[in-house]
């Protein structure tokens, strides 16, 4: 049994001003992917650091296994931590880096060489056990690290942002080889990154940071689809969700020249002003007309098969993303209309940023 407890776990640092974790509950179940995600200092390394031991718990407690290890030295959790520079010895092999842990441990050689070839086999780098790491690639690099992990056979992996410093293709590459990997090995994985498209894609779950305070935890597709409040609307998808300031109306809620038409049940007695969520897929861009609302484009990104229409309505309006296809590309600084599609909108409470409706409910 390998799951993870965070019970009201915080770290206050001396002289901060505020926690960088602040109570923590969150339960991570045995064999689960978990990616912890949010902005630059919302608390998440430091949440991953808590767990591998490297930082202070202040208040609260982790338990790894149903074990308190709240106060267990971090060569006794039984945890692997990928860290995002690799972390490599440089005058060692990467037969020597892979096997340093289990030497330490008293591992005898002929083990340790057992379980480096099978896990160099695993992640395709047999070839390079002899060489010292300034001979290999930022990707080769990574995949020592992982399998320098993987050789002790932990109850924990933690990874610390560590597709970082890969370029955009090889990062795409090996997050999906990460995510493989660790599922077929069975482990509980947390996993740190500031890349929403990271987290969307390899995680069974997603617990959103802001501030040291857990937001929101659930799977990607509710993450997706129903985004607790305005934080985690606007992290969670690229381009983020379009928040826009609206009134609520007869028939429904209006941002611009566009009403949008919500069952009042979904309004859950909302009245006044509102906060109108709406993603870039679906946004409807089609000719100005009356009674819709006129955006001014700004800029237009061709993708290829499809793009970003990028503007604004009003003077002063909300900038707006809208996705549409190549064939349907708007000139630069033209005018079009935009609204939503039915069934597609997402309301918050402006004061409070709390989810008012689900778009389900909508339309």
């Amino acid at each position: 049994m390998s799951n993870v407890v965070f019970d009201q776990a915080t770290r206050i640092y001396p002289g901060g001003d505020r926690p960088a974790v602040n109570a923590l509950d969150l339960e991570i179940e045995d064999g689960e992917f978990l990616v912890l995600v949010g902005p630059s200092g919302c608390g998440k390394s430091t949440s991953l650091r808590m767990l591998a031991g490297l930082e202070e718990v202040s208040d609260g407690r982790i338990l790894i296994g149903e074990r308190d290890v709240t106060d267990v030295a971090p060569k006794d959790r039984d945890v692997a931590m990928v860290f995002q520079n690799y972390a490599l010895y440089p005058h060692m092999t990467v037969a020597d880096n892979m096997a340093f842990a289990l030497k330490i441990q008293g591992v005898d050689k002929t083990e340790r060489d057992s379980r480096v070839l099978e896990a160099a086999k695993m992640l395709g780098i047999e070839e390079f056990l002899g060489r010292k790491p300034k001979a290999l690639s930022g990707g080769q690099r990574q995949r020592v690290a992982m399998g320098r992990a993987i050789v002790r056979s932990p109850q924990v992996f933690l990874m610390d942002e560590p597709l970082s410093n890969l370029d955009a293709k090889l990062r795409v590459q090996t997050r999906s080889q990460i995510s493989g990997l660790v599922r077929r090995l069975g482990t509980t994985t947390v996993y740190v990154t500031h890349d929403q498209t990271e987290a969307l894609t390899m995680g069974d779950r997603i617990a959103v940071l802001k501030d040291g305070v857990l937001q929101q935890v659930g799977s990607p597709r509710d993450l997706y689809n129903e985004p607790k409040n305005e934080f985690v609307a606007g992290f969670i998808g690229s381009p983020a969700m379009n928040l826009m300031p609206g009134t609520v109306v007869e028939g429904g809620v209006k941002f611009g020249e566009t009403v949008v038409p919500v069952e009042r049940a979904a309004l859950n007695g909302a009245t006044g002003a509102v906060t109108i969520g709406i993603r870039p897929e679906d946004m409807i861009v089609a000719p100005v007309g009356p009674g819709k609302t006129t955006l001014f484009v700004d800029l237009v990104e061709d993708l290829g098969a499809d793009g970003f229409v990028h503007g604004h309505y009003e003077e002063g309006g909300a900038d707006v993303v809208a996705r549409v296809d190549s064939e349907n590309y708007p000139e630069l600084h033209s005018q079009v209309s935009i609204e939503a599609k039915t069934g597609h909108v997402h309301l918050f409470d402006p004061a409070s940023g709390e989810r008012i409706s689900s778009p389900v409910l909508v339309g």
